[in-house]
């Protein structure tokens, strides 16, 4: 399989951590949908980030559907998210939280790079700051709640969001988002980029590296 995009996608990185923590090889493509797009759209026209190219050639996109596919191929007991009802709903929160707190720091992120400044709208970009910061304080009250797992054998979908959402912000909108409010959060994400399978895919440019 083919992982296309950049690691400083959140969504491109989620699926990278997450398919190595499945024991899935694959082989990432560092493209972008900006400066390289139509070295894109001959992969996929749709130009999405990220996009997987299975075994059979069939391109999928979008990060949790990906994820979804992924897990039908894992082994036997190789599973991020939990079979138990409660335990299932607790990682779809946390998972839901997270993707909502990438959603509107791209969204800050696209308004402020490209957006002129005279163009720039400020109750959008209020609005969007409110969400994002409510979207960590529900993930933070979360983490004091029921610390998150983060070893490699037991860290889960939830957990690798949570991981990757914050760390996302934190490279990208730190003043935003100032980690001295959210403790728990900050502890956590430190720990988990401390996991091979993270290293291996750093947020940036750089190719994934197999973690070994």
């Amino acid at each position: 399989m083919q992982l296309i995009g950049m690691l400083d996608s959140p969504y491109v990185r989620r699926v990278a951590v997450s398919l190595q923590l499945l024991g899935l090889p694959f082989e990432h493509r560092s493209i972008s949908v900006f400066r390289t797009f139509e070295q894109f759209r001959e992969i996929n026209p749709v130009v999405k980030a990220p996009s997987l190219v299975c075994d059979d050639g069939t391109v999928l996109m979008d990060s949790t559907l990906i994820i979804d596919y992924a897990e039908s191929l894992a082994a036997p007991g190789k599973s991020l998210v939990r079979e138990k009802a409660a335990e299932r709903q607790h990682i779809l929160r946390l998972t839901g939280l997270a993707l909502a707190a990438c959603e509107k720091s791209v969204q800050i992120i696209y308004e402020r790079d490209l957006r002129p400044a005279d163009k720039q709208h400020a109750p959008w970009l209020s609005r969007v700051t409110g969400q994002l910061l409510a979207a960590y304080d529900a993930l933070e009250s979360e983490c004091r709640l029921k610390p998150l797992a983060h070893e490699s054998l037991t860290i889960d979908q939830g957990g690798v969001s949570v991981a990757v959402a914050w760390h996302f912000t934190q490279m990208m909108l730190s003043e935003v988002v100032p980690a001295a409010a959210f403790p728990a959060l900050q502890a956590f994400s430190a720990k988990a980029e401390k996991l091979k399978e993270f290293a291996a895919a750093p947020h940036g440019a750089d190719t994934y590296k197999n973690a070994g």
